[in-house]
């Protein structure tokens, strides 16, 4: 299983999906990623999960990110699921599945937890930057759906933050104070962030 690291490059990889055989890095090209993966084909929190990130896509193509799906079953069953899933959560799929019956690409991002299950994948989430690097790790049990909205914030901080010596407090959301990263010195902080709140010599805050 894959010990893959934030700010390890995110593996490349060749597959058939729903849209056709895709090369990953060269799909990303420019563009941030998300990788998520799914239990199986069929099952009742997978298919709420695909519908809503379907609906929300508008929101990850503002921000020049491109969402891919993967889960163990074949392309066959990729295509009939997609059937179910514009049926029962009145969308239609507009980004790639991954067909992965032997497992490799689960195995090559570490998605095959056996203490969870040795059939199915976990609900991994790879959130990964226009440099190919990993940004974001997350992995949620199965019986567990994803908050998209949370993955739409965990983008907005990392793409304020990617550069400029910026960081996000807890809780923030895309219009709300930032934190001013303690490498900046005061003087610098007065050019770069006029007007920014001084809480602590520590902690410094700064409209966006």
């Amino acid at each position: 299983m894959a010990d893959l690291k934030l700010g390890d490059i995110a593996p490349d990889f060749t597959a058939e999906t729903t849209e056709g055989t895709i090369s990953y890095h060269e799909w990303l090209g420019d563009s941030w990623g998300v990788l998520f993966s799914h239990p199986a084909d069929f099952t009742p929190v997978c298919t709420t999960e695909l519908g809503t990130a379907a609906k929300y896509k508008p929101e990850f193509d503002k921000r020049n990110v491109k969402m891919m799906a993967i889960s163990v079953d074949d392309i066959d069953s990729h295509h009939e699921w997609v059937k179910d899933i514009n049926e029962t959560q009145n969308c239609v799929m507009n980004f790639p599945i991954i067909a992965d019956p032997n497992k490799e690409i689960a195995n090559l991002y570490g998605m095959m937890h056996p203490n969870a299950s040795d059939k199915a994948t976990v609900r991994s989430v790879f959130i990964v930057g226009p440099d190919k690097k990993i940004k974001l790790l997350l992995t949620y049990p199965a019986s567990t759906g994803r908050n998209f909205d949370e993955l739409l914030r965990v983008i907005d901080s990392l793409q304020l933050t990617a550069n400029q010596q910026l960081a996000t407090p807890a809780n923030w959301n895309k219009g709300d104070k930032a934190v001013i990263s303690p490498s900046v010195s005061d003087e610098e902080a007065d050019k770069r962030f006029p007007g920014y709140e001084k809480v602590k010599p520590y902690l410094r805050l700064t409209d966006v």
